[in-house]
């Protein structure tokens, strides 16, 4: 065996030192807080979702806005987020999870609350720009809390974060039927910042991803976080020193485009773009009680979805999703009534909610340590441009999500199983080493003195 050949297996051998440490650990106490506390997160991310679309007919009515004017407090919020989601990213791969997160959630929650001193257009323009810029921040969640689970509950935990989105929208749409009657749309903004709140008095618990410290050459602080886990779950950590498997250059969108995930990250760029959304518009009682129920649709597609992965895995069940709701909104282009139309579109956003969940399963399992954050950012990034130009292609997006359905399927690999990679090097290497044992045993050979 040539020395190659023995690098690319110890490295192998130190990419399995995370995984099997956190599988001994196992999913327990430590897990279920890290949930509560991302899920916050999500919650915070839903709710400033839904403000634009009850709270602006407000606005217009308050300031005589116009519509042009109008809609683009909905526009600027999502420039915010594309811009940032990929900033947000490049900062959580090369200064860490934990910083991220709460410097974007901390960022949320200062200028979600001057939202609501906004005195004039211009102001309520900037301040809500800002709070999108801080809101592409919101995905780091998931980089972090991927990076604290055993492999056998990936999957089903990232899922189940979609509930907290659920709950959020839904808590959302209750607080408007009490809040804008009565108080109007400052104190709308200002009660919507309650789970940033929530969250800025419990972050100093989370802790940094070891995974991260690992790639960084801090074995011994991620070490310590894997002793702190073992503790709070009432396991122990398994003997033997940490290896680090170090990479200094960290979170380059370069890096995206190598060989071996150049076609993946255009293919997840195209799924992402698919994730957009549209909100309605009118705030009759009717209309609340309308969003409320698509709203709550969001629960039996998590659930659907959950069932799906477990039995034909990530590529199939983001497909089924895609073409589900590409058939559930053809009803919208034709004039049917306003029962029909609910009903549809309470399907249609199951299916869309079942999509997004699993593109959150599936994207950090496909990129190593070293880009994962930049590639969950750039993926985010592409949702919000596709929530920008939704409104121009409305007549033909239900052909472009063939589009979606085709990229799922032509995905290079299937994640489901898959353990996490760390650094894109160790990545090449274990490519390397799963070529067949053929060629391997002829390259020794041919480096085997006679």
């Amino acid at each position: 065996m040539n020395v190659q050949l023995e690098h690319s297996l110890y490295s192998r051998i130190e990419l399995k030192v995370i995984k099997l440490r956190l599988v001994a650990i196992g999913f327990g106490r430590f897990q279920w807080k890290l949930s509560m506390l991302t899920g916050v997160a999500w919650m915070a991310d839903a709710m400033e979702m839904m403000l634009l679309s009850i709270a602006t007919p407000q606005l217009r009515c308050e300031w005589r806005l116009s519509s042009w004017k109008l809609a683009f407090i909905t526009v600027i919020v999502f420039i915010g987020m594309m811009v940032s989601s990929s900033i947000w990213g490049n900062i959580s791969d090369k200064y860490g999870r934990k910083v991220c997160l709460i410097l974007c959630m901390l960022w949320t929650l200062h200028y979600g609350l001057l939202s609501a001193f906004a005195p004039v257009y211009s102001w309520i323009l900037v301040l809500r720009c800002l709070v999108g810029f801080g809101l592409g921040g919101a995905p780091q969640s998931v980089t972090l809390y991927t990076e604290f689970l055993p492999m056998k509950s990936r999957g089903i935990s990232i899922i189940l974060l979609g509930v907290f989105w659920a709950l959020g929208a839904v808590f959302k749409v209750l607080l408007a039927m009490v809040v804008m009657p009565t108080l109007g749309w400052k104190w709308l903004l200002a009660f919507s910042t309650l789970p940033l709140v929530v969250f800025a008095a419990s972050c100093c618990w989370l802790p940094e991803s070891a995974r991260f410290d690992v790639l960084r050459g801090r074995e011994d602080k991620a070490l310590d976080t894997l002793k702190y886990i073992a503790a709070a779950n009432g396991s122990s950590v398994p003997t033997g020193r940490l290896i680090a498997n170090t990479q200094t250059e960290r979170g380059r969108i370069r890096d995206l485009f190598i060989p071996e995930y150049r076609k993946t990250t255009l293919l997840v760029w195209v799924i992402w773009f698919c994730n957009c959304s549209l909100e309605c518009n009118y705030l009759t009682f009717h209309d609340y009680v309308d969003l409320l129920w698509t709203t709550l649709a969001e629960f039996p597609g998590i659930l659907v979805t959950l069932w799906m992965i477990d039995r034909i895995g990530l590529k199939k069940s983001m497909a089924i999703c895609f073409l589900l709701f590409s058939v559930s909104i053809l009803p919208l282009y034709a004039c049917t009534q306003r029962t029909v139309l609910t009903v549809f579109i309470f399907i249609a956003r199951a299916c869309i909610t079942g999509g997004w969940q699993v593109a959150y399963v599936y994207t950090p399992e496909v990129f190593p340590t070293a880009t994962r954050a930049i590639g969950i950012g750039k993926g985010s990034g592409m949702s919000r441009v596709g929530a920008l130009i939704t409104p121009f292609i409305a007549q033909c997006i239900d052909a472009f999500l063939y589009v979606c359905l085709l990229a799922s399927l032509v995905l290079p690999m299937e994640t489901t199983g898959r353990s996490l990679q760390e650094s894109t090097q160790s990545t090449m290497e274990q490519k390397n080493m799963e070529r067949p044992h053929g060629s391997e045993t002829a390259e020794s050979s041919s480096n085997t003195c006679p």
